[in-house]
């Protein structure tokens, strides 16, 4: 039997990760999905769907809160911030894409700007950590994809 579960090991992999091992390449390449992902979630904000969500959550309050891309005016608690912020990003379907059929960016970067925005003032995050905690989420997101017997038949049934 191994020592450890596949959770367990996963999840030690995943918290050993740190900023110095993000290549120049990685850095760039997730800048480019980070602004593809706010302009399509600024878009995102203008449709039905997206004003139907962000109406039913604002019966949410705490005393964290995190900004709703395109309304300077209106904060939600993180989780409906990332709630409603990756509704904008995924009502536009131009999100990035990666086979098996998935949009990472957009389930990953709304949630990590929220959380990042709910940190008190003298605890805030760097920039490097916030592209940390973003490639983090996409590696999560992969690996379990890739984990997903389901996500492997995807093609097949399109």
């Amino acid at each position: 039997f191994p020592s450890q579960t596949v959770t367990g090991s996963f999840a030690k992999v995943i918290h050993g990760l740190n900023a110095n091992q993000l290549t120049d390449q990685v850095i760039q390449r997730s800048k480019r999905m980070i602004l593809d992902t706010l302009g399509v979630g600024l878009l995102g904000t203008s449709t039905e769907v997206c004003h139907r969500v962000t109406q039913y959550s604002k019966i949410y309050s705490s005393d964290l809160s995190s900004t709703i891309w395109g309304h300077l005016d209106f904060r939600l608690p993180p989780l409906y911030a990332a709630f409603v912020n990756g509704v904008a990003v995924h009502s536009m379907d131009f999100d990035d894409t990666w086979h098996p059929a998935t949009h990472p960016s957009g389930a990953v970067l709304p949630a990590v700007i929220a959380l990042s925005e709910a940190f008190p003032q003298k605890k805030k995050i760097s920039g490097l950590d916030l592209l940390l905690a973003f490639n983090v989420g996409i590696e999560v997101q992969g690996r379990l994809l890739h984990f997903s017997r389901e996500a492997r038949n995807i093609p097949k049934r399109y």
